[in-house]
């Protein structure tokens, strides 16, 4: 393990959250919470001084391999979970440092889980940084670092690839610093025209930022307790519903689309089956639901709202899903394991991986009936390596076996069975809300220490997609070399 690398490129990292801490601190200027400003200023203090010890001069041995790149990964959303609460418990905002640590994770993992029973009473600042920790984290706080830093390609290779969800990575050109760049530009383009739509719809500057934040990360952090059902709009609900749904496509195609390739867009086969998933769910839950609220075009719109705020994992709310059908209830929970694409802001196991399973199954199956047969498993036309597929198949399995651990020990708690369950799929997924005790209208603040730092790890190994995460509390991958 290069121990000189990773703390270099940690303290670098701590530099820019430093930097990111002052804006908050500015808000907090700008509507005279003078005290609650002093409260970033103190921690990105803190990390100037650890980044003019850490990471200003450059190790000689700068080589890092992949156990670097997800230890780095790892360490880096930690360590900046760990700072990034500390305004929250310096300004009283959240007087329990373990509970600052939960919303802190929850934002920067673009989670939406919160401990707070009511949030309107924070501060304006703090209710900036509780939803700017969802833009950051909403395309990763080491493509942000990349971004803005200057790292050898090989080294930040490693990085990106540690970070960027979904089964394969792809680098957009072949330097991934100019592909930090590119993602970024799209990922800001995107969310400013979000924030001018939400203004257009009577949204002040405020709330425009906050839930343009929330829908970009797709984290749902909201500044009000009844989230985006407080606006009461319906324009207001499908502006938000329809760019849900475009972060919660692969960045990757809107790429193709800037260089004019609309037809590798809309051949794409996961973004087909996404929107088809969408288009289903969405269906079914109208005609389910449509008694409920005595018009097809209202049940409509609630359940577009809530399929995109769930299969994107968002976890934003205008209605309170606990209330519908078991029907319903039951789809919303698919569409919590499914997520949003790969490379998207998305959480979940992602609709690539759950095409590459379904095309596994059908190829066993094949191979039983005509055991000579030669099939092989194409995406978007690209045949899907064996590596590819046993990583797959990992995965999941190491899933299952996180989700089954999570259930075990959330269920000492002593809560129902469907607040349990759907508490570790809302976090493990990074959804936000569940069902039942931590619906829409609930929150996690009567779980138990222990119950919350395994949401955190769960949170944490979600938004990493495992293994990074995993190496990261595997000790033996500081000292082997692999």
């Amino acid at each position: 393990m290069n121990g000189k690398m990773v703390r270099y490129i940690l303290g670098r990292m701590l530099g820019v959250e430093a930097l990111l801490l002052l804006l908050p601190a500015f808000v907090g200027i700008l509507y005279g919470e003078e005290k609650e400003a002093l409260s970033f200023v103190i921690p990105a203090v803190i990390l100037t001084c650890i980044f003019v010890i850490a990471g200003r001069k450059r190790p000689e041995g700068q080589v890092i391999y992949g156990k670097e790149g997800m230890v780095v990964v790892a360490s880096a959303w930690i360590t900046w979970s760990l700072f990034g609460a500390l305004p929250f418990t310096l300004s009283g905002s959240i007087p329990n440092f373990a509970d600052a640590f939960f919303e802190t994770v929850s934002g920067f993992t673009t989670t939406g889980s919160s401990v707070l029973r009511d949030v309107e009473a924070l501060p304006q600042c703090m209710l900036f940084w509780r939803s700017f920790t969802h833009w950051i984290g909403g395309m990763g706080v080491l493509v942000f670092v990349l971004m803005l830093t200057n790292l050898d390609k090989k080294n930040s290779m490693y990085l990106m690839r540690a970070e960027v969800p979904g089964p394969e990575k792809d680098k957009l050109v072949p330097k991934t610093k100019t592909t930090a760049r590119i993602l970024y530009g799209i990922y800001f383009g995107l969310t400013l025209i979000l924030v001018i739509f939400l203004m257009f719809g009577g949204m002040n500057l405020f709330d425009s930022l906050i839930h343009a934040f929330g829908s970009a990360g797709t984290g749902g952090f909201s500044n009000y307790a009844d989230s985006v059902g407080h606006f009461d709009s319906a324009y207001i609900d499908y502006v938000i519903s329809i760019f849900m749904i475009l972060f919660g496509i692969n960045f990757n195609l809107y790429y193709f689309m800037l260089l004019g390739d609309f037809k590798a867009f809309w051949k794409n086969e996961e973004l087909r089956v996404y929107l088809g998933i969408i288009a289903t769910a969405t269906i079914l839950i109208t005609l389910n639901t449509n008694q409920m609220y005595g018009s097809i075009m209202k049940a409509f719109r609630y359940a577009l709202f809530q399929v995109s705020t769930i299969i994107t994992t968002t976890g934003y709310a205008t209605t309170d899903f606990n209330l519908w059908p078991t029907f319903s209830q039951c789809i919303v929970v698919l569409l919590m394991i499914i997520g949003a694409c790969a490379s998207s802001t998305g959480g979940g196991i992602k609709v690539s991986r759950l095409m590459i399973v379904f095309k596994g199954v059908k190829r066993e199956i094949k191979q039983l009936v005509h055991p000579k047969s030669v099939n092989l498993i194409r995406i978007n036309r690209k045949k899907i390596s064996d590596e590819t597929l046993r990583g797959v198949y990992v995965y999941l399995m190491a899933y299952a076996l996180l989700a089954i651990v999570s259930v075990l020990i959330i269920s000492l708690d002593n809560q129902d069975f469907t607040t349990t369950f759907t508490s570790v799929m809302a976090t493990l997924n990074n959804i936000g809300p569940g069902l039942s005790a931590v619906g829409p209208t609930g929150n996690f603040a009567d779980f138990s220490i222990l119950s919350k730092i395994v949401f955190c790890i769960d949170m944490l190994a979600g938004r990493l997609e495992i293994f990074p995460f995993l190496t990261f509390l595997t000790m033996f991958a500081w000292k082997r070399k692999f």
